[in-house]
């Protein structure tokens, strides 16, 4: 089985990073830098059934179906992960934990099978690492400045 794991450090504290992972407004800015996806239908709440939808590509609809499994504000968020055309399911999760500096955010996504998986976690796991390294922190330092 393949899998994504990421690990980052932001300079800001937890409910900051929390708030730009989880924000139905502010996740399109930080998705922009891979696929761009915007969530339909999200909310924290266990249970929720909501959809990422990006410009669609050769192959893909663009669409991915994603139910919260767990939610732990500001601390853990972990969903499920399937194209809507179909395949296997996968989970991602956020886990945020308090360092000296900030933020810890470990990003995993996991329950990559077979070949087409391991390709598939290849290729989302530079997409992902681009989102996080190159989105996220433009969002959270706006987000630290309109708090001040």
């Amino acid at each position: 089985m393949s899998a994504i794991h990421l690990v980052n450090d932001y300079p800001r504290p937890a409910d900051v990073v929390w708030r730009a992972l989880t924000d139905p407004e502010l996740i399109p800015r930080w998705t922009a830098t891979g696929a761009g996806g915007r969530p339909v239908g999200f909310d924290t709440v266990v249970g929720t059934r909501f959809q990422f939808v990006a410009k669609p590509k050769p192959g893909w609809d663009g669409v991915v179906d994603c139910v919260v499994l767990e939610a732990d504000a500001p601390r853990l968020l972990r969903f499920s992960w399937a194209d809507s055309g179909g395949g296997d399911q996968s989970e991602v999760a956020y886990r945020l934990s308090a360092t000296a500096e900030g933020t810890r955010l470990h990003y995993d996504h996991t329950g990559f099978t077979g070949p087409s998986g391991f390709f598939m976690a290849r290729l989302l796991g530079h997409v992902r690492r681009r989102m996080l390294t190159v989105g996220l922190p433009p969002v959270l330092a706006e987000l630290d400045r309109s708090v001040r």
